[in-house]
């Protein structure tokens, strides 16, 4: 949630997004700790990352999240370091400055709806629709596999409870959870068809486990915020108790879990640190901007 004509005009086939690396080392090949890093690369490169004491690292799509796509070559490089990859991307929302953006507001504007009040400039969109998957989802997909990535990282799975209901042709939640669900089961099946092993992990809304085919869908969830609000606050309300039990059902199923919390100050860091421990999830405890790769949590 941080942060084309071009992109769809160069868009491959099918048969060549075959083409690519060897298939991922298989999870769990994790450490206790993973980067996560969206903006500001250190000299527009990824030698920071790649040379960090992380097995999995999360980067964007782009390496200014506008349009100045990862090679394969830099990709390469990091998955050389015994490294997985995972490309980010929304599949619920669009931020304004992204290269898709403007030609959807040409050619597909109805798809645009309500704006991420906490986001400004990032509108949730109408997901289940076929053009967004043609226009948007199914692209950045292709340019993951072609780019070498291990596996893609969804955000915004969570748009499911915010697109603004009058946008949605008579939807309600319940059928908004179960498209938001089945567009997951779709890259799945889209990527892994491709490249098997292809890794497909969604941020955050892990209670679309109680969705079908979902949980067979997907290799592990991301999750922001389970024991540290941004920032530096105690994760204590009601929800902060479902998802760490929806997320614990899904460890429990064989899905890894990579989970952030954003934390600065010392004693939250290690408490953080602490309960990836003691529930078994690979963790990183970083800022809220996601513009640098936070120290590793030590082994306990």
């Amino acid at each position: 949630m941080r942060r084309a004509v071009a992109v769809l005009a160069t868009m491959l086939t099918v048969a060549a997004c075959t083409s690519g690396p060897t298939p991922p080392v298989p999870f769990p090949a994790v450490g206790p700790s993973w980067a996560y890093q969206l903006q500001k690369y250190r000299d527009g490169r990824l030698d920071q990352l790649a040379a960090g004491p992380y097995r999995i690292v999360v980067i964007d799509l782009a390496r200014d999240a506008h349009a100045d796509w990862f090679t394969p070559d830099e990709i390469a490089a990091v998955r050389a370091s015994g490294k997985q990859v995972l490309a980010y991307f929304e599949i619920g929302s669009i931020e304004d400055f992204r290269p898709e953006y403007p030609v959807l507001r040409r050619v597909a504007p109805d798809l645009i709806a309500n704006e991420w009040a906490a986001w400004p400039g990032e509108f949730f969109v109408r997901y289940y629709d076929e053009r967004w998957w043609r226009l948007v989802v199914e692209p950045r997909v292709d340019r993951a596999m072609r780019a070498g990535f291990d596996g893609v990282y969804l955000d915004t799975p969570l748009a499911y409870e915010n697109l603004r209901l009058a946008a949605t042709q008579g939807r309600d939640r319940t059928v908004l959870a179960r498209e938001m669900a089945a567009l997951v089961a779709r890259i799945s099946a889209y990527g892994k068809a491709r490249r098997p092993g292809f890794l497909i992990v969604p941020q955050n809304s892990p209670e679309l486990r109680h969705q079908s085919g979902y949980t067979a869908a997907i290799d592990g969830i991301g999750m922001e915020e389970l024991f540290f609000r941004a920032t530096d606050e105690r994760c204590v309300e009601d929800w902060c108790a479902e998802n760490l039990a929806e997320t614990r059902a899904l460890r429990d199923a064989g899905k890894f879990v990579l989970s952030v919390d954003y934390a600065t100050r010392a004693a939250d860091v290690r408490a953080a640190c602490k309960h990836y421990a003691a529930e078994g999830f690979t963790g990183t405890v970083t800022v809220l901007d996601l513009d640098r790769p936070a120290p590793p949590c030590p082994r306990m």
